[in-house]
């Protein structure tokens, strides 16, 4: 009887050690999107302590060694001054409002020129913004519909040329006397009002420039009949900013060939003094599942050689990920497999993907173990984009699977304020976990 108890208890360690470890998943998570990382952006140092973090991280799980990877960015950030005011209303930021990455600063008061989507006349909008009322305003319209006539709007986001500053000088009339009513190239608008639905956005963080007028995100509720605006933001451009990305290795028992496992820590940062983007989605889900994939796999020995990369620079054009395939610390050419982690603190049963040529072999095997274990009621595969960190890779004929659980219940708070630990969800970490460890044991 005794060994009978003994073997049992042998049996649900092994089963407990040999299965992922949820309890750590949610720790890291937790840990990455409190506000000690101020969101893992770069202007109050969070990508770098978050990256610190990950470093013991990896050492607690036991891994053989890992290596800091350092390179450089330029980005620009907000966190000074973040207000602004519609018709005398105090608006939040996060929630009303938020920047574009590549805007300047800006601050002062200014009219708001409504663009009319309806009835749009690309003449007609520039010969109102002529319009003495209208000097130095900013120009308020639906992104999308920036986005479809982008060509005319890109026009209202450069400064004006020497001649037309020195026009500033002189009084309004003399200045509608003393140029044409359109002028192509050169408007006097002050900068850019989109409108995005609610939840806010900082759309993308590709700030690596900033572009000549500030461009403000407000919610459509926030900006509707607004005559007059005032702003008062600070930006801070970095330039040559120090990052790094965090490698784990856990030794096989073979060295000519490895797996990889990718996932970026860095996030969106600050909009202002106060406010933070947590990313506990985005991407402390991915993070953590890294992590706990190298403390399983340095309880149990590969046959190949394993590599856990935390990206920093994601958020910044993938400038991580792209410094590592320049500077592969094993050639690319010896990479079996990479798998790409990134937003799956979701709740949808059916798992999106990207797969490089190189990876499509691969991938009918992931469908075909997902068929069998029924770990996800589908895969879902979408078309290669640049979208996160796997595709560097792919661009150079690495095998290779990006795993993002979207459009679940956390998925509307992507870039957004409000994903946090209380909004991320838990769901689908055990069935990637089992899919990536089912994918390596099978995988020849």
């Amino acid at each position: 009887m005794k060994k009978i108890a003994t073997l049992i208890v042998l049996v649900l360690v092994s089963a407990m050690v040999g299965a992922q470890d949820l309890a750590h998943y949610k720790r890291v998570i937790k840990e990455l999107s409190s506000a000690k990382y101020q969101g893992r952006g770069y202007a109050k140092g969070g990508a770098n302590k978050a990256g610190k973090y990950l470093q013991q991280e990896f050492e607690k799980a036991g891994v053989d060694e890992v290596t800091l990877q350092p390179f450089k960015l330029d980005i620009n950030t907000f966190s000074g001054k973040m207000q602004m005011w519609a018709d005398g209303k105090k608006l939040k930021p996060g929630v009303d409002f938020s920047m574009r990455e590549y805007s300047p600063g800006v601050k002062g008061e200014f009219p708001v020129y409504h663009v009319d989507t309806l009835n749009f006349d690309s003449e007609r909008m520039f010969a109102d913004l002529a319009q003495p009322e209208y000097a130095n305003c900013m120009v308020a319209c639906e992104f999308w519909f920036t986005y479809k006539h982008r060509k005319d709007f890109s026009r209202l986001q450069k400064a004006a040329s020497k001649q037309e500053q020195s026009d500033a000088r002189i009084s309004s009339a003399e200045r509608e006397q003393a140029r044409p009513k359109v002028k192509v190239g050169e408007c006097n608008n002050a900068g850019l009002i989109y409108t995005w639905e609610a939840p806010i956005k900082f759309f993308k963080a590709y700030g690596e420039k900033v572009v000549d007028k500030p461009i403000i995100w407000v919610t459509p509720e926030a900006i509707e009949g607004v005559q007059h605006v005032k702003v008062d933001v600070d930006n801070k451009f970095l330039k040559d900013y120090e990052c790094f990305n965090v490698i784990a290795k856990v030794a096989g028992e073979r060295h000519d060939s490895c797996y990889v496992f990718t996932a970026h820590y860095d996030h969106l940062g600050n909009l202002g003094k106060k406010i933070f983007y947590a990313g506990a989605n985005d991407n402390a889900s991915g993070t953590a599942a890294i992590v706990t994939l190298a403390a399983y796999y340095a309880q149990h020995r590969p046959p190949y050689d394993m590599y856990f990369i935390a990206f920093s620079g994601e958020d910044a054009n993938l400038r991580g990920s792209n410094y590592y395939v320049e500077h592969p610390i094993v050639p690319l050419s010896q990479i079996k497999y990479l798998f790409n982690i990134d937003m799956i603190g979701d709740n949808n049963p059916v798992q999106y993907c990207e797969v490089s040529d190189e990876g499509m072999p691969g991938y009918n095997l992931f469908e075909k173990i997902n068929a069998e274990k029924k770990y996800f009621e589908d895969l879902h595969r979408g078309d290669l984009a640049a979208n996160s960190d796997h595709y560097p890779f792919a661009t150079r004929h690495v095998p290779c699977i990006f795993l993002e659980n979207e459009k679940g219940d956390a998925f509307q708070y992507y870039h957004t304020i409000f994903d946090t630990y209380q909004t991320v969800r838990f769901d689908s970490y055990e069935p990637v976990f089992r899919l990536v460890r089912d994918f390596v044991t099978s995988y020849r």
